[in-house]
Formats: C-alpha cells, structure tokens, sequence
C-alpha cells in the first residue's frame, strides 16, 4: 500500500511540475522591422535575457494578475497593457503575448502589414512617396527623416486596436439595449427586467473597462516627461550623438597651433552648447507622440459618451418604471380604500340586521308587520350615505384621485 500511496504522490508531483512548467511557459509572436512574426514559446527569464525589461515590468503583462492598465517607457523598451494587448515595443521588434487568441490575431495582422512601412521596407510604393509631403505639411507623424518611429508605428496599431475593439463592443451593446428598453417600457414582465438587468450588468463592465483604458491615455498626456520616456529611437539617437561628439572633441586637440587650437575650442565648445539645447529641445518636443494620443484619447472619450448616455437612457427607464409603479402602488391603495370603505358600511348594515334578527319579543311585529321593509330601505340609506361621506372626505383630503 505504502507503494502505491509512493508512486501516486509521485505521479502527482510529475503532473503538477508539467502543469507549473505549462504554466510559466507562454506563447509569445515576434514581429520585426520586416513584419515577419515567429512564434516563441518562452519563459519570463528568456524574456527577460532577449528584451531590456525588468521582472516587475514583466508581472504587469501576466494575465492571471489583476494589473490596471498601463503605457510604461523604459530606457530601451515600452512597455503595454491595454485589455487584451500585452506587448513589449522596442525600436526594431514588437514581442506580442498569446498571438493565437481571437481578439489578438487582428492586432497581429495589422502590425505585420504597417510595421514594414515604418521602416520603408514594406509595399509603400509610390503612395507612401505622395502621402510624406502631405504629412510633412501637416506636422503629423513625420520626424526629421520622413519617417514615423518604429515603436509609435506599433504603439499605434496598439491604440487603434483597443479603440476600436471597446467602440464595436459598444455599438453591440447599443443594438441590444435600446430595444430591450424600449420593451421594458411598453411591457413591465419578469422577462423584460432580466434582460435589462444583464444589459446593465454588461455596460456596467465594459465601462468599467474603458474608463481605465482612458484614464491611463489621459494621464500620459498630463506628463510631457512620460511621453518623452516612449521616444525611444530619440534616446538611441542622442546616445549614439552623445558619443560621436566625443570622438569629435579628441580630433580637435589634435591641432598643432595655437591660436588655430583657441579658435578651434572656441567653435567646439559653442557648438557643444548648440548641440545640448538642440538636444534638449528635441527631447522636450513631445507633440508628435502628444497629437498620436489626443486622436486615440477623443476616439475613447466618444466611445465613454455612448456609454454614458446608455446609461442615462437606462436610469431615465428606470425612473419610468417607478413612477408606473408607484401609479400601480396609488391605484391599489385607493381600491383597498373603497374597500374598506364598503366594509364599514356594510358592517353597520349587518349591526342592524343582527339586532332585529334577536329572538325578541316585539309587540309590533303583529300589529304593525309593514315596518319591516323600512327599516330595511332605512338601514340601506343609512349605509349609503355612510359610504359616500367617507370617499368625499378623502376626495376633500386628496387622498384618492377626483
């Protein structure tokens, strides 16, 4: 027995070992410059060795934790988590999590068909050649060498993804509200309420979901120092700047002459100084990145709209339906009135009738049978008048409608 109770924990353990290993492996998609993808099958250190990213940087993009959205700069790398798009960017390849899902295979496509024009190798043709002047003209997308950085490029198909993946979630969820409001209105059924009810409980998430999406563009957009971290092919460039000016400087101190040496340190250093606040312009010039986020930021806010006035249109139903209630409610409190009202009445009316039906000698029973039907006709009258003084007196208080 103590064998068997052996082998099974061991079994056991080879399984749950498979199943951890499973666990930590993950599907990843690379996309180059190019826009071929491979598929990798790697673990957060591989990931770790092969991308400039640390491993809280990695926990952000692991879907069994529940990490908010988030747009992150590295030094080398940007670093996103948007609903389902979990990607590490850098300038010259986009590592992209589980390729193989649904939602994530189109996000997978477009990067292939528009990261190549990022780099002038893909299809562009003579229409990418008349698109530049244009762009250039307009300041939008361009940077000094007619060309939109690489990491904007799939920042980009990033965005414009999850924008519209939130926006077509909400149009369905507008086809199916309106109506089923509208039923709700028209009809008041058990049936009619559930569906609303899991309507509200849909927008109620899908709100939720793009308001964390919007909250994290708008923060980006309030800190130039944020969106600076995501031009990450400008920080490239100043490094390597940074150390061709050195070798600059070397070569001239290598001037023989004097005076040709003073003139010479003279132009380097001003230069130098033209160089830094060139530099330090560029670095605070976020506009192109800043104009990229304020299209995607008004694309949510619109689809933020849709939502709330789905929502005012669901509370106005709402109130609708209190209001019919409480009409119903009103309704039923002026029938039990009526009610009650009868019942008094009639209670008087039996108070009589029980007090003539006692087994009482009356003298006038023989003498004077007649008096029997006006005492009826009297007890009615009597009643009646009852009845009417009691629904005037609430007509008078308001108590039931006139």
């Amino acid at each position: 027995m103590g064998e068997e109770d052996g082998f099974i924990i061991t079994a056991e353990t080879q399984m749950s070992a498979v199943k951890k290993k499973a666990a930590i492996s993950r599907s990843w998609i690379l996309i180059g410059r190019s826009g071929e993808g491979v598929v990798l099958d790697l673990d957060k250190f591989e990931i770790m060795n092969r991308v400039p990213i640390n491993a809280r940087d990695l926990r952000i993009l692991d879907p069994l934790l529940s990490y908010p959205s988030a747009i992150l700069g590295r030094d080398k790398a940007i670093v996103l988590n948007l609903e389902h798009i979990k990607a590490v960017i850098t300038t010259d390849e986009v590592l992209l999590r589980h390729p193989l899902d649904e939602n994530v295979m189109p996000i997978v496509e477009e990067l292939q068909r528009r990261l190549p024009l990022a780099s002038g190798g893909g299809g562009g043709g003579e229409a990418e050649d008349d698109e530049l002047p244009q762009a250039r003209n307009n300041g939008v997308g361009i940077n000094e060498h007619n060309e939109f950085p690489f990491e904007f490029r799939a920042l980009e198909v990033a965005l414009e993804g999850v924008c519209s993946s939130l926006d077509a979630q909400t149009r369905e969820l507008e086809v199916a509200a309106y109506p089923a409001l509208d039923d709700l209105t028209a009809k008041t059924t058990s049936g009619n309420l559930d569906r609303v009810r899991k309507m509200k409980s849909s927008m109620s998430r899908l709100t939720s979901r793009v308001q964390k999406v919007r909250d994290e563009i708008e923060q980006l957009l309030d800190d130039d120092d944020d969106m600076a971290e995501l031009y990450l092919s400008r920080k490239s460039a100043t490094s390597a700047s940074g150390s061709s000016d050195y070798g600059h400087g070397n070569w001239h101190f290598a001037a023989d002459d004097d005076e040709s040496r003073t003139t010479i340190s003279k132009i380097s250093r001003s230069s130098s100084r033209a160089s830094a606040l060139t530099t330090s312009q560029e670095e605070n010039n976020v506009e192109e990145l800043e104009m990229l986020l304020e299209a995607y930021f008004m694309q949510i806010e619109s689809t933020m709209n849709k939502l709330t006035t789905l929502r005012e249109y669901i509370d106005d139903t709402e109130d609708y339906i209190n209001i019919q209630l409480d009409n119903h409610r009103n309704q039923l409190i002026q029938l039990e009135l009526f009610l009650s009202s009868g019942t008094v009445c009639l209670s008087v009316y039996s108070l009589v009738a029980a007090i003539f039906g006692m087994n009482i000698p009356y003298p006038w029973r023989e003498s004077h049978g007649h008096l029997f039907k006006w005492v009826v006709m009297l007890t009615v009258l009597a009643s009646g008048s009852i009845f009417m003084s009691i629904i005037s007196y609430a007509r008078h208080k308001g108590l039931v409608g006139s």
